[in-house]
C-alpha cells in the first residue's frame, strides 16, 4: 500500500507543478520509443534477458505515470 501511496505523490506533483501545456505536450524522445519497440518485438520473438524485461517493466511504469499526472491535470482543470 505504501507504494500506491508513493505513485500518487509522484503523480499529483507531476500534475500540479509542471504548466498544463508543457505536460499535455510531452512526448518520449524518439530514442527512447525505438528502444520500447524494440524490446517489445524482442519479447514477442525470443523473449528477454532479466535486465531486458527489467527495462521495459520501468519504461511501461513510466508510461502509465505519465498518463496518470497527464490524466489528474486535465481533471484539476475541468473542476
Amino acid at each position: 500500500m505504501e507504494i500506491a501511496r508513493a505513485y500518487e505523490e509522484v503523480v499529483n506533483f507531476i500534475a500540479t507543478q509542471t504548466p498544463h501545456s508543457s505536460l499535455m505536450a510531452f512526448r518520449p524522445s524518439d530514442q527512447a520509443k525505438d528502444r520500447v519497440m524494440e524490446l517489445v518485438h524482442k519479447e514477442k520473438e525470443n523473449g528477454l534477458a532479466a535486465d531486458e524485461q527489467s527495462e521495459l517493466d520501468q519504461y511501461l511504469q513510466l508510461e502509465h505515470l505519465m498518463r496518470l499526472a497527464k490524466a489528474r491535470a486535465k481533471q484539476n482543470c475541468i473542476e
